[in-house]
């Protein structure tokens, strides 16, 4: 991992980037950091695709990615071409499988089938989609995960994977494992640290500040193909820019 690979995800600040001024702040604090780049995630619709380029131009900043809605996403593939290419990324991920019903079969198979389709739209176009996973993927369906299953029946060339190292672990599954799984197919990857506190609750930690072997999973990532490391922490003890502060000085540590 290079340090130009790694990058800071902006819904961890959304909340500095409700305004067009906000984000600007926001991107020029990140740049101070020293992040070289972004995932669109968490801005609002009411600040265009091509103002948050040019705020991002502006700061020398990468747009490495994004997140849109998975609604959009399965619907208006080529809509989210056009976004992509404004922002000048290739990059999108399907977040959160919103409205899919867990207890139907049915539900899940049409969601897959539609990522699938989207997914070679896009590649028509010369952009990638990938599935972002929470730990519901980890829900067993007969003898295998419903995360087996979105890997399984996608075509390799549609449908590509950004793992969050978080959530792979509160599935109770391995995320080195399952970087291994996805090699050559996970262009993106979230670097998202699990805590555990005296509560016996289990808590977003700033990357190398938790319990997951940060160092094989990067090292795996890298040797995987992976080609952006996104730092996100959905939830922030204080400033969220402090904590990304905190993770892209660890992250600096490990790269080459």
């Amino acid at each position: 991992m290079k340090f130009s690979q790694i990058a800071a995800q902006l819904y961890t600040v959304r909340d500095l980037c409700t305004s067009t001024d906000d984000l600007a702040r926001t991107l020029s604090r990140l740049r101070a950091i020293g992040y070289e780049a972004v995932q669109v995630s968490g801005i609002p619709e009411s600040i265009s695709a091509s103002e948050i380029r040019r705020l991002a131009d502006a700061e020398g900043l990468k747009i490495c990615a994004t997140h849109e809605p998975g609604d959009r996403i399965r619907r208006e593939p080529k809509a989210i071409v056009e976004r992509l290419q404004t922002l000048g990324a290739i990059h999108t991920a399907y977040p959160y499988p919103s409205g899919v019903d867990f207890k139907d079969v049915a539900s899940i198979k049409a969601m897959v089938s539609d990522l699938d389709a989207a997914g070679a739209v896009l590649r028509e176009h010369g952009c990638t989609l990938s599935y972002h996973n929470h730990a519901i993927e980890f829900l067993r369906i007969g003898d295998e995960t419903l995360m087996d299953y979105i890997f399984r029946a996608t075509a390799p060339e549609n449908l590509l994977f950004e793992l969050d190292t978080y959530w792979v672990q509160a599935g109770g599954c391995n995320p080195v494992a399952w970087i291994r799984k996805v090699a050559g197919r996970s262009p993106l990857i979230h670097l998202k640290d699990f805590g555990f506190g005296a509560d016996n609750k289990a808590f977003f930690a700033e990357v190398g500040s938790g319990n997951l072997d940060m160092p094989a999973i990067v090292e795996t990532a890298d040797a995987s193909g992976t080609e952006w490391f996104i730092v996100e922490q959905d939830v922030c003890p204080g400033d969220p820019l402090a904590s990304l502060g905190i993770s892209f000085r660890y992250l600096s540590g490990l790269a080459k």
